[in-house]
């Protein structure tokens, strides 16, 4: 298989599942992603709330993306890891 920017696979086809610690504080509903560091928000309610972290994590992870890319500099491949 070559390696590169143009040869690269996309695994976006398989649902990953996270686990989101959420909790009713005072008038909002607080929450954060248990697996991933930094991803954490609120809303007035529980369904905004995990609209919220939706968004949060996915945001997050596409940032996470674009910076092991970056760092990868130059020719590289993605593999899939599952756990």
């Amino acid at each position: 298989m070559s390696k590169g920017p143009r040869s690269r696979r996309s695994y976006k086809g398989a649902a990953a599942h996270y686990t989101a610690i959420i909790k009713r504080d005072g008038k909002w509903w607080i929450g954060w992603i248990e697996e991933i560091r930094g991803v954490n928000s609120q809303g007035r309610t529980r369904k905004e709330l995990m609209a919220n972290l939706r968004s949060a994590l996915k945001e997050m992870l596409e940032m996470n993306r674009a910076e092991a890319r970056a760092g990868a500099d130059g020719d590289f491949e993605e593999a899939s890891v599952a756990v």
